[in-house]
């Protein structure tokens, strides 16, 4: 009897030379050849902005210098926000703004599984220790026109690599909001107002239960804000916002 692993082993190489010559490996950020899919090229590379400590244990936001352990910014103290912290893998610029882009608008869902280790590291004990994943779902037109959710790619890979359970239909979005790009801080939170609700008979699945909530990117913070307020509401224990990246400016 043939071994199967005979079988595939060599099936597997063919298909992967001949996917490399129909898409050949190029820079995630620039298109540029590369040795390997997903892969930088080393001008792109330097570019990425990956954040590290120190920074807001609240809002995850870098700090310049060290302040000591457990150091939470001005914002988070002045205006608590309803989940109870949120990390962000990358700075939302140059090469990760790309990602996010061809993510989003078009169609690369294969490069979730990369964006999600990136995010898998930033989202540490906080992902290891959670009880489920939950990303920030579409409403029904949005998923229709667009006909994947981004954040639920990102969050499926998210749940394969940490080994926990993917809940993508238990929070859903209810209001059809307006695109948050180009809104004020103002504009963004109350567009978002309203918008989420839990799946009927969904309760069991989110009371007590340590959350990560999945998002692509936390601009003011808005809407996550909006969904982890609702799984607050719905008996959640603990909510951790992860995200791929953040915009913001710099370290403060």
């Amino acid at each position: 009897m043939i071994s199967r692993q005979i079988v595939v082993g060599p099936l597997h190489r063919l298909l992967r030379y001949v996917s490399d010559v129909i898409y050949p490996p190029a820079c995630a950020g620039c298109g540029r050849a590369t040795g390997g899919a997903g892969a930088f090229c080393v001008q792109c590379w330097p570019e990425i902005k990956f954040i590290e400590r120190p920074y807001c244990e609240v809002l995850g936001i870098p700090f310049v210098y060290d302040h000591g352990e457990g150091m939470v910014c001005a914002e988070a103290i002045s205006n608590p926000p309803s989940f109870d912290r949120l990390r962000s893998a990358t700075i939302y610029d140059g090469p990760a703004r790309k990602l996010v882009h061809q993510l989003k608008y078009q169609d690369r869902t294969d490069l979730a599984g990369l964006m999600a280790l990136w995010m898998a590291r930033a989202g540490g004990e906080a992902l290891t220790q959670c009880d489920c994943i939950i990303p920030v779902p579409l409403h029904r037109w949005r998923f229709f026109s667009r006909r994947f959710n981004q954040s639920a790619e990102l969050a499926r890979h998210l749940a394969a690599i940490a080994g926990k359970p993917f809940l993508p239909a238990t929070l859903i979005r209810v209001k059809s909001t307006s695109r948050q790009v180009g809104l004020s801080a103002v504009a963004r939170k109350k567009n978002v107002q309203g918008a989420f609700a839990l799946s009927p008979g969904q309760e069991a699945e989110i009371f007590g239960k340590r959350v990560v909530l999945v998002d692509d990117v936390c601009t003011t913070g808005a809407t996550v804000s909006a969904a982890a307020k609702r799984l607050k509401k719905s008996g959640a224990a603990q909510v951790t916002v992860l995200t791929f990246a953040m915009a913001i400016s710099g370290p403060i």
